[in-house]
């Protein structure tokens, strides 16, 4: 099956590493325009680069931004639209494991990971849906991770956070579903990416904890960044057009729940 965003425009945060950069490769290789928005201004650099180079057509714009803060949220929209045009996909990405023991997790870890994975959230969605809804079609892809579902001892505040985005997927589902607007989510599971990469520097030591963890997931092996992409890919095309309010587990069925 071909799937295609030709005509639309995608904004992708978290996109210059990892699940987001494959999400933006996979987008603009079916013809979207891509906004790419990251801190990190030298790695957007090379991601604007390696976007270019998988689809050598496609509008891609890299726009450096914090979507923690209020500010950098409006920075990224208006930085993606001025060079785009209106947002049609939303994918919330940008986020990063911060799981740790209760007792020593202060107030600012719990802010900063609320700021970073529920604030950015709400607050992207607020600025992309008046356009989606004059167009009568929209896409937002919130992505968590499965242990939102099923957390574990020693993952606060991350699941927590992650389980505010489920019930922001799926309230905004139903309240935009009448305008074309279609949510979702995509959960997590160990997926070879960037932030693995910054856990563990190490290149032995990395493999040999994937490898670990990859006799413990079902199907054998971690998750690689080009299927989630295809997820993304699916639920932002028109195949995925009667899906809406869902989490899905992209974990190789790791997640015990649903």
């Amino acid at each position: 099956m071909q799937l295609s965003l030709a005509g639309r425009t995608a904004l992708i945060t978290g996109g210059s590493k990892g699940l987001g950069l494959a999400t933006a490769e996979a987008f603009a290789e079916a013809g979207a325009a891509v906004a790419l928005v990251s801190r990190d201004s030298a790695t957007l650099t090379a991601a604007e680069q390696a976007v270019r180079a998988k689809a050598p057509n496609a509008k891609v714009v890299a726009v450096s931004a914090d979507v923690a803060t209020a500010a950098g949220c409006q920075a990224a929209h208006d930085g993606a639209v001025g060079a785009l045009g209106p947002i049609d996909i939303l994918v919330n990405n940008a986020g990063q494991a911060a799981g740790g023991g209760f007792l020593t997790s202060s107030d600012a870890v719990w802010q900063a990971d609320f700021d970073l994975k529920v604030f950015a959230h709400v607050r992207l969605a607020r600025l992309v849906i008046p356009a989606m809804r004059a167009k009568g079609w929209g896409r937002i892809i919130n992505v968590l991770a499965s242990g939102a579902k099923a957390p574990a001892a020693g993952s606060l505040p991350t699941t927590a956070s992650r389980a505010a985005g489920m019930s922001i997927t799926k309230a905004l589902a139903g309240e935009f579903a009448a305008d074309g607007i279609l949510v979702n989510a995509l959960m997590v599971g160990i997926i070879e990416s960037d932030q693995w990469v910054r856990r563990f520097p190490d290149d032995g030591l990395r493999a040999t904890w994937m490898a670990e963890q990859g006799r413990r997931i079902p199907v054998g092996r971690v998750g690689r960044a080009e299927e989630f992409a295809a997820a993304a890919l699916f639920l932002a095309s028109e195949a995925g057009s009667y899906i809406s309010g869902v989490a899905i587990n992209v974990d190789g069925g790791a997640s015990p729940v649903l």
